[in-house]
């Protein structure tokens, strides 16, 4: 019957879960016990049997199949069906036939996962590079191991690795292959674990060689003058940074950018890009530019098409007349994934556990691997050696006297006594006298034994080579060094990616070109903006606005103007002019906390309206203080929409003015004094919301009112307003009090 789940009674602790466990009787867990005895087992299989890739650069699905190749003869023979190595490898990898062939496909050659691919297939295999060009099935494809998989398996028969039990025990398999070459470093690989992921980045083979054998050599080499970077089977461009570089050498973390390679068909008018970054798709790129130009972001592109075919990957991309190739391309490398970033890290599983290591610590670690590998392969050849050499000194025994050892046999009665009679009458060990025993009848001539003999010479001294190299890591390491020296020789490739230097790579900013034109431009107190020709304008009667509104700021501008609606939650929000549609003035126009999301009940209070973020915003509080902020404090690299602390919070504001060069301006206050003062005597500050200067000096329970850019004539006698600040102002005479300008 199964178990209810039921929830404990109460006062038990949240971390615990009650089961009914019989009638009546409820048993208690632990969440943290239950998820370390569930949960921690999962994770520990993902991290050790499937996901982070071991020294010699294999995953356990990856090793499996490719022993299983090996097993089944298809190294330097003809290909068999995908099927049937599917099956033969399931003996080993338990899984489903569409995992195995999965893995099977990103190892082709077929596929261009892989600078140098273990697998040599036949038939289509998809492409690395292609989103939607699916494989053929493991029945239509054909496939058998790469010759490079010589310097994976070499020697694997000679105890250079250990074998453990498959999962049914009826089959042996390697713990790790005995590569001759750091592979882990040469094929890309990347797997995501529990807590943790891997993602390797391949470098040349030839340099991984040189750089492996100069390290070998002197462990403080200079990694960069054999292997500068990376290096991709799709090729593109690596954008070089020695900072980034060094890092991701040094700690096994850090990111770097990869730029498509192209060339531009000036008789055709088009761009061809023929290789992309390893971590995007040739769909993928089509789509965006398609949305680009949909969005009307990029105007210069007549048509993009995917060209790709048996000659390789291609993406054609049409321009329209007059086209500079060279500044859309960087458009493009800033807009799409023509460039983009690949991400190391260089998780890999030492002797069983997880660790990050950088390019000369992989290394070293690899070359230890290798030396114990050609340490055990030295000793097995020896011992193999040994016992030959066993066996012919026996046989020499009896070359005294051949007529004697066939003498024993003959007259020996029982076939058990044969061996321990030929020991007694040669002086051998058992092992030499079986040998010896079982020497066919054809044999016991003295040409056969003396040519046996003679290997004893040769024998003897290749005992000595090799306990000699046993004896000595030097002649280890030199013989490691050999083994690099040989596969750099038979399977290197040149460079497929090109080298930009960071330095020299031109960086150009993105602007959307708008079209400029005059424009009148209308914010009113209530927070509406319009946007109005000046043909508009003249053709229209009177502005339109809802009921108790009023035009608070009116000015002739360019469309390529850049608005900043400043709010009375100390907030700023930038926008453009050409974001607002032209319209005429019978309309009410945008609402601008609704255009630019403003949080719940704020409000616009003032616009300010620059190109290239000259001069300063002057803001006014109602305690009498002045902050005067260089306007280049509102600009972005990012172009963000939204500034938090755009002004102080400390009073409220009274007004808000943006200045390009200082100038004098008017302050009322509610008591009806008035200051007049130049705006150089206020430091600007770089910190938006600074809380400013006192600039003129308040009573208690007043406060300032108004603030305006003065202009002639708008004072009779405006030397009687001018102070030193900060200070009270004056109080108007009966002359001034007959002008309008004083109205609040």
């Amino acid at each position: 019957m199964a178990r209810k789940r039921q929830q404990p009674a109460g006062g038990s602790s949240p971390k615990t879960q009650g089961f009914i466990a019989g009638a009546g009787e409820v048993v208690e867990q632990d969440i943290s016990d239950t998820l370390r005895q569930n949960f921690m087992p999962y994770a520990m299989s993902v991290i050790l049997s499937r996901a982070i890739p071991e020294i010699d650069g294999f995953k356990p699905s990856h090793r499996k199949l490719l022993y299983t190749m090996y097993k089944m003869g298809l190294l330097g023979s003809a290909r068999t069906k995908s099927a049937n190595i599917v099956g033969q490898t399931m003996k080993l990898n338990p899984h489903g036939d569409s995992a195995i062939y999965d893995t099977m496909v990103r190892l082709s050659r077929g596929h261009e996962a892989l600078l140098h691919p273990y697998v040599d297939s036949k038939g289509n295999f998809g492409k690395a590079y292609s989103r939607d060009m699916a494989w053929a099935a493991s029945r239509y494809t054909e496939a058998r191991l790469d010759n490079i998989c010589k310097e994976l398996f070499q020697d694997i028969d000679k105890d250079t690795v250990d074998f453990v039990d498959n999962y049914d025990n009826t089959m042996k398999e390697p713990t790790l292959l005995p590569a001759t070459f750091p592979s882990v470093l040469v094929n890309a690989n990347t797997g995501i674990a529990v807590g943790m992921a891997s993602n390797i980045c391949p470098f040349n083979l030839a340099e991984v060689c040189r750089t492996t054998i100069a390290l070998i050599r002197d462990p403080e080499t200079d990694l960069f003058q054999t292997m500068q970077a990376p290096d991709f089977p799709g090729g593109g461009q690596i954008i070089f940074d020695k900072e980034q570089m060094d890092k991701i050498y040094q700690t096994g973390r850090g990111s770097f950018r990869v730029r498509s390679r192209w060339s531009y068909d000036k008789s055709a008018g088009c761009i061809d890009v023929t290789q992309i970054p390893p971590s995007t798709s040739v769909e993928v790129i089509v789509e965006r530019v398609v949305d680009l130009v949909r969005q009307n972001k990029i105007k210069e592109i007549a048509d993009i098409r995917d060209e790709t075919g048996l000659n390789g990957l291609k993406i054609t991309i049409d321009l329209k007349r007059g086209t500079d190739p060279d500044k859309l391309m960087q458009k493009l490398f800033k807009l799409t994934t023509l460039e983009d970033s690949f991400a190391c890290n260089f998780n890999v599983l030492i002797g069983g556990s997880p660790r990050v290591l950088g390019v000369r610590q992989l290394l070293e670690e690899w070359t230890a691997f290798r030396v114990e590998c050609v340490r055990r392969r030295t000793y097995f050849d020896l011992q193999k050696k040994k016992e030959k050499l066993h066996l012919l000194q026996g046989l020499q025994m009896i070359l005294l006297d051949i007529d004697k050892a066939i003498r024993i046999v003959r007259e020996t009665e029982e076939e058990a006594e044969v061996v321990p009679n030929l020991m007694i009458g040669f002086g051998i060990d058992q092992i030499q006298a079986e040998y010896v025993a079982e020497i066919k009848l054809r044999h016991l001539n003295r040409e056969y034994i003396l040519k046996r003999t003679q290997e004893i010479e040769e024998l003897e001294k290749s005992i000595a080579e090799l306990e000699s190299i046993l004896g000595s890591k030097a002649k280890v390491k030199s013989i490691i060094v050999q083994e690099l020296e040989e596969v750099a020789r038979k399977y290197g490739q040149p460079r497929r990616s090109m080298i930009l230097y960071a330095d020299e790579v031109e960086e150009v900013e993105i602007e959307d070109e708008v079209p400029d034109y005059p424009v009148n431009l209308f914010f009113t107190k209530e927070g509406y903006f319009k946007k109005i020709t000046p043909q508009s304008l003249r053709m229209s009667g009177e502005q339109k606005m809802k009921e108790g509104d009023e035009i608070a700021q009116q000015m002739e501008e360019q469309n390529s103007a850049e608005l900043l609606f400043f709010s009375d939650r100390c907030q700023v929000y930038k926008m453009k002019a050409n974001d607002f549609a032209d319209t005429k003035a019978s309309v009410l126009g945008e609402y601008i906390p609704a255009k630019a999301q403003m949080d719940e009940n704020e409000r616009a209070v003032y616009m300010a309206v620059t190109h290239k973020y000259e001069g300063y915003m002057l803001f006014f509080f109602e305690n009498g203080k002045v902050a005067k902020v260089d306007m280049s404090a509102y600009q972005t690299k990012q172009n963000r929409k939204k500034l938090l602390n755009a002004y102080s919070d400390k009073s409220p504001l009274a007004a808000a003015i943006y200045v390009k060069e200082d100038c004098e301006v008017l302050l009322t206050a509610s008591s009806g004094r008035m200051l007049l003062f130049h705006t150089g005597l206020i430091q600007p500050k770089a910190t938006k919301n600074t809380q400013g200067v006192q600039a003129m000096n308040l009573k208690k329970g007043q406060r300032l009112m108004q603030a305006r850019l003065y202009e002639e004539g708008m004072l009779k006698n405006p030397d009687r307003y001018k102070k030193n600040l900060p200070a009270l102002g004056a109080l108007p005479d009966g002359e001034e009090n007959g002008g309008e300008q004083l109205q609040l």
